[in-house]
């Protein structure tokens, strides 16, 4: 069994940074991909980025040049660095973890961005 737990949300004015992180726990090996996605109320959860076995990182294009996804090997975590944060940016956001080809979610942590 896996478990994720992100912390690092919160309420930030327009402009501002934040960082996520995010601890995988439990049979954590052959690690495929670690990333985060978000989520806003009657929409789909979106890809936000995520980081390769190999180290490659990709990005959506909305959070390109403002957002960096980066990892600690040693201790299973995964941070996600976001700056520049826009209202647009609000959104529940879920740490992704695929292991050996399954999936697994972490519960999920708020961003706010006030304008």
């Amino acid at each position: 069994q896996v478990q994720l737990v992100e912390s690092g949300g919160g309420l930030v004015q327009a402009g501002g940074s934040l960082r996520l992180s995010c601890a995988a726990s439990g049979s954590i090996f052959s690690v495929n991909v670690m990333g985060w996605h978000r989520q806003t109320p009657g929409k789909q959860r979106e890809f936000v980025a995520n980081i390769l076995s190999g180290g490659n990182t990709n990005y959506a294009n909305s959070v390109k040049g403002r957002f960096a996804i980066s990892r600690d090997i040693a201790n299973n975590t995964v941070y996600l660095q976001m700056n520049s944060l826009q209202p647009e940016d609000t959104a529940s956001y879920y740490c992704m973890i695929v292991i050996r080809g399954k999936l697994y979610w972490g519960q999920g942590t708020q961003v706010t961005v006030s304008s």
